[in-house]
């Protein structure tokens, strides 16, 4: 029997050891290859790359060909890879100006429809309230996987905060800005609620990052999960909660709802770029979060607080218990 006459094509992998065990006296060469030939895994960044996106609500936590665990994208060190440019720090400059076009854009959107008055005011003032903070996180992907990433992000937020400080002081004046995000017209109410808002999303960035489902939790609990509450509970909120005439059922239930499922949204987002492991405890969590979330922005002391300083806070304390 002679082996260079074998068609390579209908040999079968698991029929390797039976080639060569009964071939070994013709010749060693031609096994001894196929016995040299390592199987495709996961630990092959090529091959990683075909996989995205990972799916979410299966987890990665071994390997298809092999029970070997594999390191969760937490908790091993990332290279310093770049979508934009070759350059990390280039890449995140271009990132940077990407995600300020964006979230300028928008802003400025709704201060036009503010002025025109397409909307009315309160529900003008939610759709931003809802649509900055998430759209802005659909950036962060543009970011490099180093430290300084995050840093680079935070500084739309940080500089939205300068401007929300500068307005609401009465140094610098923006009608657009204060029609759009005030709930009465007054220009010393960026110094609460936006505020808040903008420190949330600033620090979030920087401590938790696209890495973190905490970070989640808490811009989309405050974005989706507190905006949708007042959207729905002005429209179908005719039965106000017996603990507080304020609330209805109907926008606690819409805020636990909206912010659990735009925190499965943005898990699943984030972990198709390989940012975090998707699965369903992780969901489990969120929901968690959510709905203990809700019922404390429906208490009577998140009034008195402002509701954008303590669903952010609930969502990051319960969320540090959870995750």
């Amino acid at each position: 029997m002679i082996i260079n006459n074998i068609i390579i094509n209908n040999i079968k992998f698991d029929s390797v050891t039976r080639v060569s065990s009964s071939s070994s006296s013709s010749s060693s060469s031609f096994p001894l290859l196929l016995t040299q030939f390592t199987p495709i895994s996961h630990s092959s960044p090529n091959f990683l790359s075909k996989l995205k996106p990972i799916f979410p609500l299966t987890s990665s936590s071994t390997s298809l060909f092999s029970s070997t665990p594999l390191r969760s994208p937490s908790s091993r060190k990332l290279p310093s890879a770049t979508m934009l440019h070759h350059d990390p720090l280039v890449s995140d400059f271009i990132a940077t100006a990407i995600s300020g076009v964006v979230a300028s854009s928008f802003l400025r959107l709704w201060e036009e429809t503010a002025k025109r008055g397409l909307f009315d005011q309160k529900l003008n003032r939610k759709l931003v309230h809802i649509s900055i903070g998430l759209v802005f996180m659909l950036c962060w992907p543009l970011y490099g996987t180093d430290r300084w990433g995050s840093y680079f992000a935070a500084l739309i937020p940080a500089l939205n905060i300068l401007r929300m400080l500068a307005i609401g002081l009465g140094i610098w004046k923006d009608e657009g800005t204060v029609k759009s995000m005030s709930r009465f017209g007054d220009y010393r109410e960026l110094l609460r609620g936006p505020l808040y808002y903008a420190a949330t999303i600033t620090l979030a960035a920087i401590l938790y990052w696209r890495t973190s489902p905490i970070s989640i939790a808490a811009i989309c609990n405050l974005c989706a999960g507190d905006g949708m509450a007042d959207v729905v509970g002005r429209r179908f909120g005719g039965k106000k909660l017996p603990y507080n005439k304020n609330k209805s059922y109907a926008g606690t239930i819409a805020m636990a709802s909206a912010g659990f499922l735009a925190c499965v949204g943005y898990m699943w987002y984030f972990s198709s770029f390989g940012y975090m492991e998707g699965s369903w405890t992780k969901v489990i969590g969120f929901l968690v979060v959510s709905v203990i979330t809700a019922v404390v922005e429906s208490l009577p002391i998140s009034t008195e607080l402002d509701d954008n300083l303590t669903v952010p806070l609930t969502s990051i304390l319960i969320g540090s218990i959870v995750f």
